[in-house]
């Protein structure tokens, strides 16, 4: 039995938002009030004075890079990074080696995922191999556990096949998810096309390479009426669409980073490979209109893209490297840093965008904090000032190391244990 005193609580979804006591028993929280005593017998006081109790963060986009690739990150030490950033939810993107496009690799990640001290989901594939020709049997991954569908890292050109697979999704009330580039029109992806890619003489990636995509899944998605994610979005002009779509249809969800939200072309220029990713950090304009879409619900979620590489492979030339960044350690504290701190969002509309609306459109029970509901929670000191330093994650390619940021998670608590502690109040 856990009881967590004195703190302040936020919770968007059922409309806590004061003082409150939370008690905690096995993996469910069983009562919320006012100054309330924990049952004789054993059990854990955590003093929350001072710090911020909201529902544990939910990241609906992230790459632990399990199996194939775990030189880079494996799912105990991405959970473990996410737990450290206040994420007690992830859900997996599925272009892993080989790729979630059957029951053994998705049986296999879910018993790793269940591991660990969060709640691990992950995403099917929606084609073969991840090569956009055949359709995975969406139907038999769903039953087997996937909670959605993806080819994150590989746009999906032929809109036939796009069309079928939003139908299915559809019948099975699945989220499908896009990655958003049109590969005929980039020379050299993750660098923006325009004053970045003039630094480095190379072509780039220009704007209509997503827009053109966003375009048409929009278009695909009112017609079959799937619930579909527009991944990661770089562009003014990709908000808009998303904006005019929504006025037509509530099944569209969109994304944003937070490095797409807080650095733009610039920081390519400054830090090379450490700010290159897919799709490439945009101009200011696009920045801005990122935020006004956080800011008026067009985009509805904040998902990290949690893309660890190698220090070796960010070492190579900008058109050799990996597109990519960490961002599980840093999200939070870049939300409250830009945006809150910024005078964008309040902390409640933070925590929407990064548990709530993430939980509703995967179907998850997570993000909320309500009797009967999960002992998933975290405590966040939002006034603490840090520096990224050192991760917990296998790598540290991220352009935010060494920069001040605003607000630091003091604990992470998942199925009523606790599985991150600061080591320290800052």
């Amino acid at each position: 039995m856990l009881l967590i005193k004195n703190g302040y609580m936020i919770d968007p979804k059922t409309g806590w938002d004061g003082n409150y006591d939370i008690l905690i028993e096995n993996d469910r929280i069983v009562r919320i009030g006012k100054k309330l005593e924990a049952p004789k017998g054993k059990h854990r006081v955590l003093d929350a004075e001072g710090l911020l109790v909201a529902p544990g963060l939910v990241d609906v986009h992230v790459h632990f890079r399990e199996p194939g690739f775990t030189q880079k990150e494996d799912i105990t030490t991405g959970a473990a990074a996410a737990a450290k950033g206040g994420f007690t939810t992830v859900v997996l993107m599925a272009n892993t080696k080989p790729p979630v496009d059957n029951t053994e690799t998705l049986e296999y990640i879910i018993k790793r995922g269940m591991e660990t001290g969060i709640h691990v989901h992950t995403c099917a594939n929606v084609t073969m191999g991840m090569k956009g020709k055949k359709l995975v049997p969406m139907r038999e991954l769903a039953e087997a556990g996937a909670v959605g569908f993806t080819d994150d890292g590989i746009p999906l050109m032929d809109e036939e096949l796009v069309r079928e697979a939003m139908k299915n999704a559809a019948a099975l009330d699945m989220p499908i998810s896009f990655h958003e580039e049109n590969p005929a029109l980039i020379e050299n992806n993750g660098i923006n096309r325009g004053k970045a890619s003039e630094y480095f003489g190379i072509g780039g990636s220009p704007r209509e390479a997503e827009i053109t995509m966003v375009e048409r899944d929009l278009q695909l998605a009112l017609e079959t009426g799937a619930s579909i994610d527009i991944q990661h979005i770089s562009a003014k002009e990709s908000v808009e669409l998303v904006r005019k779509a929504k006025e037509k249809g509530h099944n569209i969800h969109a994304e944003a980073t937070p490095h797409h939200f807080t650095l733009t072309e610039d920081a390519a220029i400054q830090y090379g490979t450490l700010a290159k990713m897919n799709p490439p950090l945009r101009e200011e304009t696009d920045r801005q209109e990122i935020i006004r879409g956080l800011v008026d619900g067009t985009i509805d979620m904040i998902a990290t893209d949690h893309a660890p590489h190698t220090a070796e492979e960010k070492a190579k030339p900008i058109t050799e490297a990996p597109s990519g960044m960490i961002g599980l350690e840093t999200a939070l504290s870049l939300g409250i840093t830009e945006l809150v701190d910024g005078g964008y969002l309040t902390m409640g509309q933070l925590l929407t965008l990064m548990s709530t609306n993430p939980a509703n459109m995967y179907h998850l029970d997570a993000g909320y904090l309500a009797e009967g509901g999960p002992a998933d929670i975290i405590l966040i000191d939002t006034t603490a000032e840090w520096t990224p330093t050192e991760y917990v994650s296998k790598a540290s390619n991220t352009p935010f190391t060494g920069r001040t940021l605003k607000g630091k998670v003091a604990k992470t608590i998942c199925g009523g244990k606790v599985v991150y502690e600061a080591l320290e109040r800052e």
